[in-house]
Formats: structure tokens, C-alpha cells, sequence
């Protein structure tokens, strides 16, 4: 059974830092892109940062949202079944629920997701 479980969240003050974590468990965690959502109040989900699986070689970051980059920075430990995303000179624009999410081996849509953790930038 897939299961995906974010932690790290919190309240931050502008110019602060986050880094969160998403243990994975279910499945062999290394074969999978893997990939970090956020959804703010009255905005839809949107993408945040993607990373490759590592079947081929060292995984490497895909993606990542215009307004992230150079803060933002996405990873994995396949040896701890763990993705992060690190988060750097957080703005109240970052503040949203984010999600982890596995995207599918056969398409391009993620297929699991996690339930969730809280970022809020506020002063």
C-alpha cells in the first residue's frame, strides 16, 4: 500500500527558511519521479518542483515553478525513501498547503499523493 507522509511545515517570517520532508513507503521508492504541489486558499494546485527517478543514473531536479527558482531547491534519499524540498527567502506568496506526489509510471499525472503539510509566511 503507497503511502506518502510530508512533515516540516510551519509558520516562518519573510526571509525565512522551510525544508520539507515526504518519507515514502509502499513501493520501490527509486524507480518513481517524484514531485512537490502546493495549493493556496482560493488558487488552484500548481507544481512546484519535480525530480527524476534514479533508474538510469543520479536523479537530477526536472522542473521547477518561475517564481521558485534560485530559493527552492527539490532532492532525494532513495536510501531513506525521502524526497525534500528546501525552501529559502520564503515570501507570504509561498504560503499554501504542500503536497508530495508520485507521479505514475505510465503517465504524466502524479497517481499518489500525500495528505499535506502547512507552510505559512507571516511576520
Amino acid at each position: 500500500q503507497v503511502h506518502l507522509v510530508e512533515s516540516g511545515g510551519g509558520l516562518v517570517q519573510p526571509g525565512g527558511s522551510l525544508r520539507l520532508s515526504c518519507i515514502a513507503s509502499g513501493f520501490t521508492f527509486s524507480i518513481y519521479a517524484m514531485r512537490w504541489y502546493r495549493q493556496a486558499p482560493g488558487k488552484e494546485r500548481e507544481l512546484v518542483a519535480s525530480i527524476s527517478d534514479s533508474i538510469m543514473s543520479s536523479s537530477r531536479p526536472l522542473y521547477y515553478l518561475d517564481s521558485v527558482k534560485g530559493r527552492f531547491t527539490i532532492s532525494r534519499d532513495n536510501a531513506k525513501n525521502t524526497i525534500y524540498l528546501e525552501m529559502n527567502s520564503l515570501t507570504p506568496e509561498d504560503t499554501a498547503v504542500y503536497y508530495c506526489a508520485r507521479r505514475s509510471a505510465t503517465g504524466v499525472d502524479p497517481d499518489y499523493w500525500g495528505q499535506g503539510t502547512q507552510v505559512t509566511v507571516s511576520s
